[in-house]
């Protein structure tokens, strides 16, 4: 796993312990910056307009009390397909783990639930593994103020998604603000007693899926790689085969489940 020092924004790659690193979720847009963007030097990156983006998720990690940031535009090397398949595969688990996922919403500036319900970030295929992994989602507006948490907006986040509130926030106490003080500093989701696979494992196939029905992705193959971990599998990524991806992930499903809801789908 490779991660971004939130003071020097340099990437560094972690074979085995991994420390405790906070992790950005948001939607793509003009001139992100990539690793090999990273690897060309400040010069080069500061000057893509992507980087305001890098600048704010580190500004605020880094003031919580976070070293590292997990952000996907420039922690993957996107030019190794071993390596993208692999964080990928990996990718819902990155996000579990993570000691807080800030949700950097482009769209939004204050928590005007209109706009909030509006927002791309809503409306994308990988985004949904991003807000149901995570034990603590905070929400950012434009100009990277809270408008929230995934506990504090439940309510709001299910009338949105259609996601049950038990699944958003199964211990809501353990995923707040007030509840997780920052005796070290820093967010902390290490007491969330709640297993999101357990929960996610009471939801049928059906559940799940429908979920997803209303999102997109640039690519037709994502839209199944992105509910990979939603499922608890893991699949080669083939990209180019199109809606035969989807077929794919419904056989790894029903290799692992009885859940007849499938058929639905």
């Amino acid at each position: 796993m490779r991660l971004l020092n939130t003071s020097n924004e340099q990437a560094k790659e972690f074979l085995g312990d991994i420390p405790r690193y906070s992790i950005l979720s948001h939607t793509w847009g003009q001139e992100e910056v990539s690793l090999s963007d990273l690897l060309r030097g400040p010069d080069h990156f500061r000057g893509l307009s992507g980087y305001a983006k890098i600048a704010g998720a580190c500004a605020v990690a880094r003031r919580e009390g976070f070293d590292w940031i997990w952000i996907d535009t420039c922690c993957i090397d996107k030019s190794s397909s071993a390596e993208l398949s692999e964080a990928i595969n990996s990718m819902f688990n990155w996000y579990k783990d993570a000691d807080v996922c800030y949700a950097y919403l482009s769209d939004v500036l204050d928590l005007d639930l209109d706009v909030f319900a509006a927002s791309r970030w809503f409306k994308r295929g990988w985004t949904l593994q991003e807000l149901i992994a995570p034990a603590v989602v905070v929400f950012l507006g434009s100009t990277w103020r809270e408008l929230g948490t995934k506990a504090s907006l439940a309510v709001e986040i299910a009338s949105i998604t259609g996601i049950d509130t038990q699944v958003l926030s199964p211990q809501p106490a353990a995923m707040d603000r007030s509840w997780t003080a920052r005796y070290y500093g820093r967010w902390t989701a290490r007491y969330y007693p709640t297993s999101i696979r357990a929960v996610l494992d009471e939801c049928s196939v059906a559940q799940r899926m429908s979920w997803a029905a209303r999102r997109v992705t640039s690519r037709p193959e994502d839209q199944a790689y992105a509910l990979m971990g939603l499922f608890g599998v893991n699949m080669p990524l083939l990209y180019g085969e199109g809606s035969k991806a989807f077929i794919r992930l419904q056989r790894e499903i029903m290799n692992q489940s009885d859940d007849m809801s499938i058929f639905v789908w």
